[in-house]
């Protein structure tokens, strides 16, 4: 295969919810949408779903653009290849920058997948033909509208639910939603907010019967959650810290992690998703797939890539509709009682509803072989 054009496109959507974190919160999000096109005319879309601001990742919106209009697209226009795994090759020598490669990368697969005539879970080696969907909750302004949130998601049938929580915003958060919902897959997530000095408040969790704690630490104190695993019965959870198959193989000599958060995103693309995937599943650590308010473009890929059989918890795969009054495809990801169907058509499974996303678009670029 040869990609003979590429094209970015910013988009910007607003959010049916604000989503506040740890660090900030958003209403509206823009992410870049790349496609990519073959010399037959096949087309493959992929989502760079960077935030806006450093403050998950490094990266933001306006460097992934240079990045991947500068060194990105450059190294695959014209240039032959074979099979997707191909392609995170031809821009070895960029270090770094996941959040831009994952849209190029996905993007390369989606347009394998629909010039080969199968699914995208197929082409990755998907087993299942639906998977569970979680919901990720973000800070509230009372506890009260945060059981609001809870009740609402669960009567839409998640079975699943994440709290974000920080310093200040824990514990008594926690015991109000366990209290009301004894029975309730609950799972916590810190995005590296907390030092050792909070263990504290991070201990006191371990009462609540959680699946997980998320994330507790900054992403290179890979020590500290080492030490923290030790003294909790609770599993931890590594999101931030894990961008490499490097850095999964060295978490895993420390016992610095039971489950593993793995985001298509944050590795890089599907390629390196898969790749720690195999490796986490060798391992016996159980996986699930996070997410980054992906449009319609990346939750898809989200969801093949749940498909795969080490993904044996709730994945944040859940409807468009949870984020989106209206998606970039058709017809939008649907949960139905918390499962989300895997596409069984070829390529990403969703129509791209280009007259949607020409409507959104706030800047485009164009690059050709």
């Amino acid at each position: 295969m040869k990609i003979v054009a590429a094209r970015l496109h910013r988009v910007r959507l607003p959010l049916v919810h604000e989503f506040r974190t740890s660090s900030h919160g958003k209403s509206l999000l823009d992410h870049i949408l790349v496609e990519l096109t073959d010399e037959s005319g096949a087309v493959g879309w992929g989502e760079i779903a960077s935030p806006s601001d450093p403050y998950y990742a490094p990266e933001t919106v306006e460097t992934c653009w240079l990045v991947g209009e500068r060194y990105l697209v450059p190294a695959i226009l014209g240039k032959e290849w074979e099979r997707p795994e191909e392609v995170p090759q031809l821009w070895a020598k960029v270090r770094g920058n996941q959040f831009a490669k994952s849209g190029l990368d996905v993007a390369g697969w989606v347009l394998w997948a629909t010039s080969n005539d199968v699914p995208l879970a197929a082409a990755l080696g998907g087993t299942r033909s639906e998977v569970v969907a979680g919901v990720s909750l973000g800070i509230e302004p009372t506890i009260d509208d945060l059981l609001t949130e809870v009740e609402r998601h669960l009567a839409a049938g998640y079975p699943r639910v994440k709290l974000k929580i920080a310093p200040g915003w824990d514990v008594e958060p926690v015991r109000a939603v366990r209290s009301a919902h004894p029975e309730l897959d609950l799972h916590v997530d810190a995005n590296g907010i907390y030092t050792e000095e909070h263990s504290s408040q991070l201990k006191a969790l371990d009462e609540f019967g959680l699946t997980m704690i998320e994330q507790p630490f900054a992403p290179r104190d890979l020590l500290a959650h080492a030490r923290l695993q030790q003294q909790i019965s609770t599993p931890i959870c590594l999101d931030e810290s894990i961008e490499t198959i490097d850095d999964l193989k060295i978490a895993l000599s420390l016992d610095a992690l039971r489950i593993l958060n793995i985001k298509i995103s944050r590795m890089g693309g599907l390629t390196a998703a898969r790749a720690a995937h195999d490796l986490a599943h060798q391992a016996g650590i159980p996986i699930w797939c996070g997410g980054m308010h992906e449009f319609g473009i990346g939750r898809a890929a989200n969801v093949a890539l749940s498909s795969l059989p080490g993904f044996t918890l709730p994945s944040d795969v859940s409807a468009s509709a949870k984020y989106y009054a209206q998606d970039v495809i058709t017809p939008p990801v649907v949960a139905t009682q918390g499962v989300v169907q895997v596409p069984a058509t070829a390529g990403l499974g969703h129509q791209v509803d280009t007259g949607f996303i020409a409507a959104n678009t706030i800047a485009s670029s164009e690059l050709t072989a």
